[in-house]
């Protein structure tokens, strides 16, 4: 301890001359107190010193050696531990933070859980919980959000039931931890029913005012598909940041609404002068232009991204390599991918999934062991695009040996998709029973992923068998999807089931089930334009009409014959015919030939898979008008030129 004596000066002091530096002490002022003079010195201020340096391994050396650790010491050294990734090092840590008797601080419990979850270790941070004696609602947040981050929402929101039976009040931070916690594991109903419930809780308790708290119900509703929902919610938003903009874009763009995402997105730039878009939202920008195959507009958000400095973030880049593959410009996206300076794993599977989008199966396969080579782990993302590429370009036996590499070579343990795609892969080269019999041997629960896939397979081959028994397990795992049914119907008319058509037909009206209709999309001068029937308003409709009986009866004489057995209705062959030039992405393409300039191509996305009248269609127009036409299915890209299509007749 330091004793201090200071002279007098020689002028008081005084509050209105704030600017007068006090006198400086001599340095015989300071003696030391000889009655202390031995005593242990206090360490605190250089452990936390070593700390900051990184030099934790010093820092637990002088620990040992301090009698009385500080509070602050205490944090400093939890942060170093969560820093360092030393679950070791933590453990110890903590028992030494035991002895002292800081084990019931609610500050340091709190960043204990906090470490533990940074370290992966949530046995630890539950014991610290429930340890805790005096559990305040910092504590609870902690272990909360642990847990959410960790995929244990159920947990969460058991945790927070008994939270409420006690009677502990929810701070603003708890709410985004349980909303949050509804969507950390599958998005089963009963938990979109809870969060509804702490909505409820949001609005009594007049929290609706924070920001963060409603731009996480967006994202909350937006993860279980309630569009309409989470649109509610923002539009009641007082105030917006751009994080709320983002959220409620992501959510159009992740949920089938891409133009209602692009329109957002000019609202924002109109409305939000100071609050400029971030990359998070330019990623949502992205996705919705790559729904549509909106390249002109891709190609505006490109240069904004440019000019914001946003080039070098790594997930705008892979939107972007992603953007221009979904619009039908595969170079672009390999240029882009090519000048890349750094790139992750996200990114390589941005390029392996745009090949595999367009049916190259063994360049995106090529790509995927320049990854490994390039000392690159993949994910299980990675597998899915590779898989799917394999499946596109019937690689059976390539991506069989993906398949088995997953576990063994990279331990990975295969999921619901990975599985999914398997079946996919088989069920589309007509290897049907060896399809089933993946299924019949998965370690998990095929779920409804995997059931689709064999039933869309079924649909390609005309399998009834198969068809009907994939379909049974569909109906009770999906009971309110109509796609499920049309499949089956379309497979029953295929084999000339008309019965079996009809009492399908009668299940769907007895649920009250409506089909997805098929919807197209074309980009013209950089405006989207959107088909779905004949009776959709538009005021070119009978050019468009007219152009398409001129071309059908003139391809007709050329050797095309429309494919009618795609009509699933006993009527004559004309009015099939009739039906078929009605399909939304014949009506695209006659709109794109009238409005296209000569030697533009034009660019066509559908919802559903490409019919096979269509396909065979829109060859012989490609040849016939010598146009170059890209559509884009739900399951891959079609590349017609010149009267052939680059899937080869295989999708």
């Amino acid at each position: 301890m330091w004793a201090f004596h200071t002279p007098q000066p020689t002028q008081p002091p005084s509050l209105f001359n704030p600017r007068r530096t006090p006198p400086k002490l001599p340095s015989s002022s300071l003696t030391l107190n000889p009655s202390i003079s031995n005593s242990t010195p206090n360490h605190n201020q250089l452990i936390q010193s070593l700390c900051k340096q990184g030099d934790l391994k010093q820092a637990f050396k002088l620990l040992s050696q301090e009698p009385n650790p500080s509070q602050r010491t205490y944090e400093v050294l939890i942060l170093s531990c969560a820093d360092q990734n030393s679950l070791s090092l933590a453990q110890s840590l903590h028992s030494h933070i035991s002895e002292n008797g800081f084990d019931q601080d609610p500050f340091l419990v709190t960043k204990l859980i906090s470490m533990y979850a940074v370290l992966d270790s949530l046995d630890d941070a539950r014991k610290v919980f429930d340890k805790t004696r005096k559990r305040t609602i910092f504590v609870w947040n902690a272990l909360f959000r642990a847990l959410t981050l960790a995929g244990f929402g159920e947990e969460v929101l058991g945790l927070y039931r008994k939270m409420n039976r006690i009677g502990l009040p929810s701070d603003r931070f708890t709410y985004t931890y349980v909303l949050k916690a509804c969507v950390a594991s599958e998005c089963m109903v009963s938990l979109l029913n809870k969060g509804k419930e702490i909505h409820a809780h949001i609005l009594r308790h007049g929290l609706e005012g924070y920001v963060h708290i409603m731009t996480t119900l967006v994202d909350m509703y937006a993860r279980f598909g309630c569009v309409a929902h989470a649109s509610f919610v923002f539009e009641k938003m007082p105030v917006r940041n751009v994080v709320s903009w983002s959220a409620m874009m992501a959510c159009y763009a992740k949920n089938g609404k891409p133009f209602e995402a692009l329109e957002l997105f000019r609202e924002m730039m109109i409305e939000t002068q100071d609050s400029a878009p971030n990359a998070v939202t330019m990623v949502s920008v992205l996705q919705a232009c790559a729904a549509l195959s909106a390249l002109e507009q891709g190609k505006l958000v490109h240069a904004y991204i440019l000019r914001r400095g946003l080039d070098s973030v790594l997930p705008v880049i892979s939107a972007l390599i992603t953007m221009y593959a979904r619009c039908g410009e595969l170079e672009l996206g390999q240029r882009i991918f090519d000048r890349m300076e750094k790139r992750d794993v996200v990114s390589w599977n941005s390029l392996i999934s745009s090949y595999g989008l367009h049916g190259y199966g063994k360049k995106a396969m090529q790509i995927f062991e320049e990854m490994i080579h390039q000392g690159v782990s993949p994910s299980p993302i990675t597998f899915v695009s590779v898989l799917g590429a394999c499946s596109h370009a019937g690689l059976v036996e390539e991506g069989k040996k993906l398949f088995d590499s997953m576990c063994k070579e990279h331990g990975i343990l295969p999921s619901v998709e990975h599985y999914a795609c398997m079946v996919d892969l088989l069920g589309r080269a007509n290897r049907l029973e060896e399809a089933a019999k993946i299924i019949d041997e998965m370690r998990i629960e095929p779920g409804a992923k995997v059931w689709g896939s064999l039933l869309g397979s079924c649909r390609i081959h005309c399998n009834v068998e198969l068809a009907e028994r994939a379909s049974h397990r569909l109906f009770q795992l999906e009971p309110h999807s109509a796609g499920n049914y049309v499949l089956l119907a379309d497979i029953y008319a295929e084999a000339e089931m008309w019965d079996d058509v009809k009492r399908v037909r009668k299940l769907l009206e007895t649920r009250s089930l409506q089909k997805v209709a098929g919807r197209s999309w074309i980009e013209v001068r950089r405006k989207m334009y959107s088909f779905v029937s004949v009776d959709e308003p538009n005021p070119q409709i009978e050019l468009i009409q007219s152009l398409l009986i001129k071309l059908a009866a003139e391809m007709k004489e050329k050797g095309y014959s429309p494919q009618t057995k795609v009509v699933l209705y006993d009527l004559d062959e004309s009015e099939k015919e009739r039906i078929l030039l009605g399909h939304s992405e014949k009506l695209a393409v006659a709109f794109g030939l009238i409005n296209t300039k000569k030697g533009e191509t034009i660019r066509i996305t559908k919802n559903l898979r490409l019919c096979e009248d269509c396909h065979s269609f829109t060859k012989f127009i490609s040849k016939f008008t010598n146009k170059e036409i890209l559509v884009r299915d739900v399951n891959r890209f079609h590349h017609f030129q010149n009267g052939v299509c680059s899937c080869g007749d295989y999708w």
